[in-house]
């Protein structure tokens, strides 16, 4: 499956475009992730200095360039702000532009090129809080996990019964399976690490997550998202205890692995990855 060909007027216009849209997407991601684990509205009262509490002027809010312009400082209080912020857009703005050019597989032979674009950036401007609460406070909301399967259940059935009722319905299916499988199975490995080890092995948060990456993904993808997923996790992990940035018992966060693992199947789909488990004579 090729990359989604758009029709735009000029090559690097649609980039431009799309990357101030994503950066713009990043910073709404910013309050999300702030507001949501506090219980306050996404929406009301507007942005404002979390230190001192004064409403932010526009070129304030500007994505990238407001933290540019005060130079890391509230212009009010002139505490410092976290480079987190402008990182966040950086890296939100990145992901839109590179699902320009995703070919994510399990949509059937002919998917919407539309479609998939527009589902790539929900997907990605999802999974984006998530990972930052979960670094927050090692917990993944389970409204926005329940919400996400249910999104990518609908967003699988309309590019599925966009090439006819049976792809539909095949494709509904096959996501529907993978998400009970990601759920079960990672429910599963948490028992199996009580049981063994005495303590979980994963949160109940990372197998609804999972059911989530099966809705968007399907099985196939799936497997192979979750097999990224364990072995970069297991890498930095590793590299934090031998560095002593993590203790012998510290937990960590798994849910960006998770999300690292969705974001890469969907841009590259399944071929690469198999092509890498399963070398050509």
């Amino acid at each position: 499956m090729t990359a989604p060909a758009l029709p735009w007027p000029g090559s690097w216009v649609l980039p431009v475009v799309v990357l101030l849209l994503g950066a713009s997407v990043g910073s709404f991601v910013n309050v999300v992730a702030w507001r949501l684990p506090r219980e306050d509205s996404l929406l009301w009262p507007g942005s404002h200095c979390p230190r001192c509490g004064t409403s932010l002027a526009w070129f304030e809010n500007l994505p990238l360039l407001g933290w540019l312009v005060l130079r890391g400082r509230c212009r009010h209080c002139h505490q410092p702000i976290a480079l987190r912020y402008p990182l966040v857009e950086f890296l939100c703005a990145g992901l839109w532009v590179a699902m320009l050019a995703a070919t994510p597989g399990g949509f059937g032979a002919s998917p919407d090129p539309l479609g998939l674009v527009l589902s790539g950036w929900l997907l990605v401007s999802w999974l984006f809080p998530l990972v930052l609460i979960d670094l927050d406070l090692l917990w993944l909301p389970e409204p926005l996990c329940r919400w996400g399967l249910l999104l990518g259940l609908v967003v699988t059935g309309l590019l599925g019964f966009a090439q006819g009722v049976s792809e539909g319905r095949a494709l509904l299916l096959a996501h529907l399976i993978a998400a009970a499988l990601g759920l079960l199975g990672c429910e599963a490995v948490s028992a199996l690490g009580q049981r063994c080890l005495g303590r979980p092995a994963l949160g109940l948060g990372d197998a609804k997550l999972a059911a989530l990456m099966g809705a968007w993904l399907g099985p196939l993808s799936l497997g192979l998202a979750l097999l990224v997923a364990v072995v970069s996790g297991a890498v930095v992990g590793s590299l934090g205890r031998l560095t002593g940035r993590l203790g012998p018992q510290q937990p960590f966060p798994f849910g960006p692995f998770l999300a690292f693992g969705t974001v890469a199947l969907w841009w590259s789909g399944p071929g690469p990855w198999l092509a890498l488990l399963v070398p050509g004579p």
